[in-house]
């Protein structure tokens, strides 16, 4: 067997073949790199946490394994508990996502991530430890330190959408007035379905930078701590 990986050719071939010491390196690994990304997760107050993304890339390695073996005594060709694998971490990726009371969509990094992770699993199943280390490490580069990037360009867009408290409805049209005033325009509103019947006049709103000036020298942030001072806004910050 030729042996590509640099990681087998640093610590011998001995950790290419399913026997007793490469299950443990792998499961070891395993549960190590998905418990870097998840105490991540954790320390960010997300919905699936350090054991779920353990457990994912567990499973992942266990079945890769399992499939693995099952390929050399019976040749059947069939990667079948990988591909539940899979499926099981899509569906529940899936079941981490929410609406928001203010209309957002949540836990779709999570979820992302949760997918990732089996896909990590699986490939340290199948003895690709240089592969396996070199996506967790880009993994983990999204998850930390891509936010920061991220939100520095989202906070320079022309585009934004905010979540509007009003002391009262009628003062809707009174906010529209200042907006245009400003030199921005509202592409959207909608009210808040989460607030209906509670007496309070909740909107989502998308709104656009037209003025050159606002798209040159004010940020996000700056515009919205401007409109928060109107009397009539009782609350005001970007979703």
């Amino acid at each position: 067997m030729t042996v590509h990986d640099p990681i087998i050719r640093w610590i011998g071939n001995w950790a290419a073949e399913i026997t007793l010491g490469s299950i443990l390196l792998r499961i070891l690994l395993s549960a190590l790199l998905s418990a870097v990304i998840g105490t991540e997760r954790s320390s960010k107050r997300h919905s699936a946490g350090l054991r779920t993304f353990m457990l994912v890339s567990l499973a992942g390695t266990i079945a890769m394994m399992v499939d693995l073996w099952l390929y050399d005594r019976l040749r059947t060709g069939l990667f079948l508990l990988s591909v539940a694998a899979v499926i099981s971490t899509t569906m529940i990726a899936t079941n981490s996502l929410f609406i928001s009371s203010r209309n957002q969509i949540k836990g779709i990094t999570t979820a992302a991530g949760l997918l990732v992770c089996c896909f990590l699993g699986i490939s340290l199943g199948a003895g690709l430890y240089t592969l396996t280390a070199v996506a967790a490490v880009a993994m983990l580069f999204c998850l930390s330190l891509l936010p920061r990037l991220e939100g520095l360009l989202k906070d320079r867009s022309n585009h934004f959408e905010v979540h509007l408290e009003l002391t009262s409805g009628m003062r809707l049209r009174d906010f529209v007035t200042t907006i245009r005033e400003l030199g921005m325009k509202i592409d959207d509103i909608e009210t808040n379905p989460a607030y209906l019947n509670s007496g309070l006049s909740v909107y989502s709103v998308a709104i656009s930078i037209t003025r050159g000036e606002l798209k040159k020298f004010k940020t996000h942030r700056e515009i919205i701590d401007a409109l928060s001072t109107l009397e009539y806004v009782s609350h005001i910050e970007e979703i």
